[in-house]
């Protein structure tokens, strides 16, 4: 199972804004009417059933929607850019890349759409919405604005109610095919199956969803063998079946060896429901060891079953027990209150100003984004951007940085000389 993958995504880039003027017969002063530029595509996450893995981000990595189409003559509006849906399964974690580590983007549990890469950046202003009493005829139009990129690291964690666990060759294969209609691979070596396999169960009425997770060894908190690629995907299920080999000199010590390797892995996974099941008493050499077993096994203080996944002894009262702890903890869960949005004001964020590079560095609210859609080629642009700088009030915290006419400001991604 391929159950993490990294991928690049970038949303659309806004279109560019034209500047255009109405020229017709008889109107010939008609005015600006240059339209606006198409909003650029964005790229959103969602959960499909049928998709099981992550396996097709080996071939595709890079995911970049569509840029907003210019703006045109006769206050015509560019075409928005095409957004890109990135089909993900159920229980993917959607992590961002950012300053040397990953920062939480988005759990796709659900039907709706994850966050991506950002939205797509929005489209330049023609001419004709700078018109006003004073400038009626304004040569100076908007860029597009730049859409979001990110790195994601995508990680699939199974959704699944009950987890068997168990050490190499203990049995979980078998038991999943007797309990369910999956169909995992079954053979006498250990290490048979090398990925988590689901299968839906029914019992008294319900149905469950069992993950198979795949022979766990010593050092698995510690990545050894597969530990980290398995150990993820017990996360999130709700009960745990520990399922012991009966033919094991020590059970006992391989069970406390599992639980501290779950514990060291994650505590929370230590504190899950938890049901002991004693495979393979069909052999009769196990069969004979049941008092001893049980009376090594009983000190775990969890819910003890002896059973034969190949013959199905004892699996019916394992399921009811497994069923039951399910029952015991929807019971628990406390009912859902209607959730309401709080809106708290925040202070309003002020125009920052520092040193970097041989350049004033300027940051705050809208301002980074004003810049990178303004026309510095254009003369009159140029001036109508530093007219809306010393508005919002950069000028005055440049002179109080010490900055001078003439000197270098860097505001996002783009320098500018202070007029």
């Amino acid at each position: 199972m391929i159950d993490r993958a990294e991928i690049y995504v970038r949303a659309g880039d806004g279109g560019r804004g034209t500047i255009s003027f109405r020229r017709e017969k008889y109107v010939p002063r008609g005015g600006p009417d240059g339209g606006d530029g198409g909003r650029g595509g964005d790229v959103a996450l969602t959960a499909d059933r049928s998709v099981t893995t992550l396996a097709a981000f080996r071939r595709k990595r890079r995911f970049i929607a569509g840029s907003g189409g210019n703006g045109a003559g006769a206050k015509k509006h560019g075409a928005n850019g095409d957004d890109i849906i990135i089909h993900v399964p159920l229980g993917t974690v959607v992590q961002k890349k950012a300053d040397g580590g990953v920062a939480p983007v988005a759990d796709v549990r659900g039907g709706g759409l994850g966050g991506g890469g950002g939205g797509g950046g929005g489209g330049g202003r023609g001419n004709a919405r700078f018109a006003t009493s004073v400038h009626q005829a304004p040569r100076m139009a908007e860029r597009g604005e730049p859409g979001g990129e990110a790195t994601l690291v995508l990680d699939l964690k199974l959704l699944a109610d009950v987890g068997l666990l168990g050490f190499p060759n203990a049995g979980k294969s078998t038991l999943l095919r007797a309990i369910s209609a999956a169909r995992p691979k079954v053979a006498a070596y250990p290490f048979t199956t090398l990925e988590p396999v689901l299968g839906v169960a029914e019992f008294g009425g319900r149905s469950f969803v069992v993950a198979d997770i795949p022979g766990l060894i010593e050092g698995a908190h510690h990545g050894a063998g597969l530990g980290h690629d398995f150990l993820r995907h017990i996360e999130r299920t709700r009960v745990l079946v520990h399922l012991v080999d009966g033919t094991s000199p020590e059970p006992e010590k391989n069970v406390a060896q599992l639980n501290s390797e779950l514990s060291l892995f994650n505590e929370a996974l230590a504190g899950k429901p938890q049901v002991l099941a004693v495979n393979k008493i069909d052999i009769e050499e196990v069969r004979a060891r049941i008092p001893e077993l049980g009376k090594a096994l009983s000190q775990a203080g969890v819910p003890l079953h002896f059973i034969s996944a190949a013959t199905g002894e004892g699996v019916p009262e394992l399921m009811r027990e497994t069923a039951a702890l399910l029952a015991a903890g929807e019971a628990h869960v406390p009912s859902a209150e209607p959730e309401y949005k709080v809106f708290r004001p925040q202070p309003r964020a002020r125009v920052s100003v520092s040193r970097g590079d041989g350049a004033f560095v300027v940051t705050g609210p809208g301002i980074e984004r004003m810049v990178a859609m303004a026309d510095l080629e254009n003369p009159e642009a140029r001036a109508w951007l530093w007219r809306q700088l010393r508005r919002l009030g950069v000028t005055r915290a440049l002179e109080r940085a010490g900055a001078k006419p003439s000197d270098r400001i860097r505001i996002g991604k783009r320098e500018l000389e202070w007029e």
